[in-house]
């Protein structure tokens, strides 16, 4: 267990971990990625049969590793599955599959990673890039434990037709709480419960798509408090579609309900519908058990972090979070940018002895 001052421990081998572990092997040191899945492409697989990439093939790829096929076309779940298979093939770093990290902590001048199998791997620095779709947020609303319907997140959600027939509230105003609503609607009442009313952003501007237009004026670089003067709220990216449902009433939009019965939901006016199931598309948070002894989480499980790096933690950074530096963080096509930033800043912590 000699301490390899040169080596970084990165927690999640999914588009994070990866483009971390690529960040490290460029910036001359040794990453060893830990998944804790039996594959190298985080939660990618356990998504939404439907689920497509929001931005065109052309704008969703690592740096020198296009998607293969039509560049304008938006990949599949499926698509990205293989396609991050293929990426850590290439990678040429060590990946260790069916991995799951327990805890970090201190130890002389590095890191001790311990795994649920015993081991320990000593390090200089680690990432966590464990991302958050296996902590899905729900939110508290009185009257759930009596609830006698389905409740899920949309993390649970696979297929539509299994809801065929069924009273469906969707929770949320985002781009995966629309989708699903839609798509729902073909099988099943929707409605779709929402604190603001959905902010539709056209997905084609003067005939290119709208990531064409974040690319060409550098949107995508800048930092979230700027974007948050530029948006409210969470924009739905739509073709015409979705606008186009929600007018013709194939799914309604209502106020977040304020509680449930036992087989109904309260809307704010008072009225009781019943409902069978209530999907929460709600979100996530940060997954970050395993550095719950390090003091480098907030009492909520947050991480403490500016733009990636620990401000608490020497050696240590993150990657995926939202909005961590930039519109596309958490994204395929913008985390590359935050790993070289966290890598570079990890490496010169190393170099001088941190």
């Amino acid at each position: 267990m000699t301490l390899r001052t040169d080596s970084v421990v990165i927690i999640g081998g999914g588009q994070s971990g990866l483009a971390g572990a690529q960040a490290a092997r460029d910036a001359g040191l040794t990453p060893i990625v830990l998944e804790a899945g039996d594959r190298p492409v985080g939660s990618w697989p356990s998504y939404y049969d439907s689920l497509t990439l929001f931005s065109p093939a052309r704008y969703s790829a690592f740096p020198g590793t296009p998607f293969p096929g039509a560049p304008d076309r938006y990949p599949s779940r499926d698509e990205v599955v293989a396609y991050l298979e293929r990426y850590a093939d290439g990678l040429g770093v060590e990946i260790r599959t069916k991995t799951r990290a327990v805890s970090v902590a201190t130890e002389g001048d590095g890191l001790l990673v311990r795994t649920e199998a015993g081991d320990s791997i000593r390090a200089g620095a680690v990432i966590a890039a464990s991302g958050s779709f296996t902590n899905p947020f729900v939110p508290a609303i009185p009257g759930a434990e009596s609830f006698t319907g389905e409740v899920l997140h949309v993390a649970g959600y696979r297929d539509p037709k299994a809801y065929a027939g069924k009273q469906v509230v969707v929770v949320g105003a985002g781009n995966s709480a629309v989708q699903v609503a839609y798509e729902l609607a073909e099988h099943a009442a929707v409605t779709l419960a929402v604190r603001a009313p959905v902010q539709f952003v056209p997905q084609v501007r003067g005939g290119k798509d709208l990531h064409f237009w974040l690319h060409a004026l550098r949107v995508d670089l800048l930092p979230p408090s700027v974007l948050a003067r530029l948006f409210s709220g969470k924009p739905v990216l739509d073709a015409g579609r979705y606008a186009e449902a929600l007018a013709a009433g194939r799914f309604g939009q209502r106020p977040v309900f304020t509680a449930f019965t036992e087989d109904q939901v309260v809307w704010p006016d008072g009225e009781r519908q019943r409902v069978d199931v209530v999907v929460f598309a709600t979100g996530y948070r940060p997954n970050l058990p395993y550095l719950a002894g390090l003091g480098a989480l907030t009492e909520d499980g947050l991480p403490l972090h500016r733009r990636g790096l620990s401000t608490t933690q020497p050696g240590l950074g993150f990657l995926g979070l939202e909005f961590q530096r930039s519109f596309s963080s958490n994204t395929l096509r913008g985390v590359h940018r935050d790993a070289k930033f966290v890598v570079k800043a990890l490496a010169r912590q190393l170099r001088r002895g941190r």
